[in-house]
């Protein structure tokens, strides 16, 4: 990559003597420097690859350097006589991103591919010259990390750079190690830089790098690229920040007391435990005095509990929170619920009598150092771990990768539909702008992993892919609910797709979608289909038919002198519901479903019920209002009226509510030519797709 100037941005301030006990944090920023070697004579060169082979074996004891040194030689001739901005020898770029991934523990493949990252760009090398002297492995890297020409991609040259980058990265989450170590080497030498672009670089840093970094867990990295992009695109922030830290580490430390504490606790528990101070960095407190306001001592850091195993975590969270009072509020188990970028832990707070609060971090040695290193300390993730398992050629012609997460997976699925470059760049921001993933499980088995936030629209395209233009509703843990339904984490989703697949999205989905792979596909289907919902989207009230209230001239009421017996509009009785009268005035009685609201109400008023039952013939010829509940797609109405006409049922009147969050209620009022008829007409109208339920009406029906 076009490495950038050698000069630093401010530096980070070192963090006090008693917060450097025990194992302190990975210090990147020092290793990257050490390999700045400077110009001298070309053979000291050869001594800055000392500084990788000595990281790479303190976590690889028996790797083979011999590979390494052959892409030293090729990677220093290759850039022999080029010099960086900053004045210093190209080469100086390629060694520190190689330290950078060794502190962290990448194998020998990766570091081999970063000694040689920018050849196949910058240099006379090509990529089949580094595939036959280093093999497959290697030049796949190389070329998932080389940038695309802005001569043959002009401004599309970025995106598709990026989008070249995360495709290869879907095969081989090495590519993105490289490059996330490229970045970091490259914000750290900044400094000569215009400052309009510095702040494009940190842009794209931001948007795009460090919320990558977050996700493939590399929190070593993305760290240092917070705070070296606050300082550039928010300089006085950054002092004011700087400024607090430097007066809080002339001050008492209170993290260390507490520290002593847990130290003591641990070891009358007989728990084997290492206690660190683990400072945040400036973006974090910077963040925290902004949510919090002034900030006490205890709020510079956080204290980090280390252990050998997961029960161990569990023992040490227990005596914490019995010798201390517990913050409740601030526990989190990411041990039992990992996060979806491999981190493990368990976070707590806790407080002494004088009200000092302390936040707490419990995890094993083996968690941390994924806490820090991510996906590079996960190593070569394509070894298998059962000899006689041969992963190098799957059935399928993939490489399966047990290091690629779901968010990865989607990002590559929709990616392919994204119809240009700006599409594909301002979906990736806002993608990985979603910081917190959740799971859903299908109501027939499996899981749909989405970003928060996400709707039942968003659902419905990862789990259906473009057949989600025919999902017509869903039922959120057994309960009807809009596709709008914002889902949560762990609840149960049951799609309801419709048959015909002619139907498409509506255009208020894209007020509900969150993620780029539905509203990519809902964006293509309205564009291909313009018009569409213009008329068939918008149900509108049928012509209503007047209808008087039926007299019920078989009806019998225990009322001597009653006059007429009326049918109440409200609720249409017909055979054989059971059934109470009011008289009304004129002596006339009318005649309601004893089920009915209005009944209630009556009593209520002190009105005095009237018994009332069907005479023998008044099955034949009634009338009946049924409410059918749906939800909104085109030709409905017309889908209903079909099966109520084939059903032998007339239409009195029926009215079309306006849709409410993509529902639409129907009201018929309907004369039956025989009450018996009734059941299996409102079967026939639930198995109308996209109808949901139908019911008896309960309020008086529209006219």
């Amino acid at each position: 990559m076009s490495a950038e100037a050698a000069d630093p941005v401010t530096p980070v301030a070192p963090a006090p003597e008693s917060r450097r006990r025990g194992r302190p944090r990975l210090d990147l920023r020092r290793l990257g420097r050490a390999a700045m070697i400077g110009s001298g004579p070309r053979e000291r060169f050869s001594d800055a690859l000392s500084h990788v082979a000595e990281a790479h074996r303190a976590r690889h004891p028996e790797a083979d350097l011999a590979t390494l040194h052959r892409a030293y030689v090729l990677a220093e001739s290759s850039h022999r006589g080029q010099m960086r901005k900053s004045g210093e020898p190209y080469i100086t770029h390629p060694l520190a991103v190689t330290l950078i991934l060794a502190q962290l523990g990448a194998e020998t493949t990766t570091l081999t591919a970063s000694l040689l990252h920018d050849t196949v760009e910058d240099t006379d090398v090509t990529l089949e010259q580094v595939r036959r002297e280093f093999g497959e492995e290697v030049a796949y890297l190389v070329d998932g990390v080389t940038k695309l020409e802005k001569v043959d991609y002009g401004a599309a040259a970025e995106p598709e750079t990026f989008r070249k980058m995360l495709v290869a990265t879907g095969n081989d989450v090495r590519v993105m190690s490289i490059k996330l170590a490229d970045r970091l080497h490259n914000m750290r030498t900044l400094g000569v830089m215009r400052p309009e672009k510095q702040a494009r670089i940190a842009l794209v840093t931001r948007d795009v790098l460090i919320p990558l970094a977050e996700r493939l867990g590399v929190q070593a990295l993305k760290t240092e690229l917070e705070d070296l992009v606050f300082a550039i695109l928010h300089p006085a922030e950054y002092e004011a920040t700087h400024a607090l830290i430097e007066a809080n580490a002339r001050r008492l430390d209170p993290l260390a007391a507490f520290a002593e504490e847990f130290r003591a606790v641990l070891r009358e528990a007989d728990i084997d435990a290492e206690v660190l101070v683990r400072p945040r960095h400036h973006l974090s407190v910077h963040r925290t005095r902004v949510k919090r306001g002034e900030l006490r001592g205890s709020e510079f850091g956080r204290l980090l509990v280390l252990v050998g195993e997961d029960a161990d975590c569990y023992a040490v969270l227990g005596e914490l929170h019995t010798c201390f009072t517990p913050v409740i509020s601030e526990f989190k188990d990411f041990i039992a619920v990992p996060k979806f970028n491999l981190y493990q832990s368990l976070h707590t707070a806790v407080a002494r009598p004088d009200g000092e609060v302390a936040e707490v971090l419990i995890r094993t040695q083996q968690m941390h150092t994924v806490a820090e290193a991510g996906v590079v300390a996960l190593g070569n993730p394509y070894i298998a771990q059962d000899p006689a398992q041969d992963v190098s050629d799957p059935p399928d012609g993939e490489r399966a990768d047990p290091t690629r997460p779901g968010w990865l997976s989607r990002l590559l699925d929709w990616q392919e539909a994204a119809p240009d470059p700006e599409t594909f760049y301002s979906s990736l921001r806002a993608d990985l702008a979603q910081d917190r993933e959740i799971t859903v499980f299908r109501t027939e088995g499996g899981t749909i992993g989405l970003p928060a936030g996400a709707s039942c629209v968003d659902a419905a395209y990862a789990d259906h892919g473009e057949q989600g233009h025919a999902v017509i509703g869903a039922r959120v843990n057994g309960r009807l609910t809009s596709l709008s339904t914002v889902l949560r984490d762990g609840d149960t989703v049951q799609l309801l797709v419709a048959p015909d697949t002619g139907f498409g999205p509506s255009p208020d989905w894209l007020d509900h979608a969150r993620t780029p792979a539905a509203r990519i596909a809902i964006s293509a289907w309205l564009a291909a289909h313009p018009g569409t919902h213009e008329d068939a989207d918008a149900p509108r009230p049928a012509p209503a038919v007047p209808g008087l209230r039926r007299a019920a001239s078989d009806m019998v009421v225990d009322l001597p002198g009653a006059g007429p017996v009326r049918l109440a509009g409200c609720c249409t009785p017909v055979p054989p519901d059971e059934v109470t009268g009011f008289a009304v005035r004129g002596g006339a009685v009318t005649v309601h479903r004893l089920s009915c609201p209005a009944v209630a109400r009556m009593e209520d008023l002190g009105r005095p019920p009237v018994a009332a039952r069907w005479g023998a013939q008044s099955a034949e010829g009634c009338r009946v209002t049924l409410v059918a509940e749906s939800f909104g797609r085109p030709h409905l109405l017309a889908d209903l009226t079909e099966v109520i006409a084939a059903e032998g049922a007339a239409i009195v009147s029926a009215t079309v509510e306006p849709p409410s969050e993509q529902r639409v209620r129907h009201t018929y009022t309907l004369h039956l030519a025989d009450a018996l008829g009734l059941p299996a007409l409102m079967r026939a109208m639930r198995e109308v797709p996209g109808v949901y339920d139908v019911s008896r009406a309960q309020h008086h029906a529209p006219a």
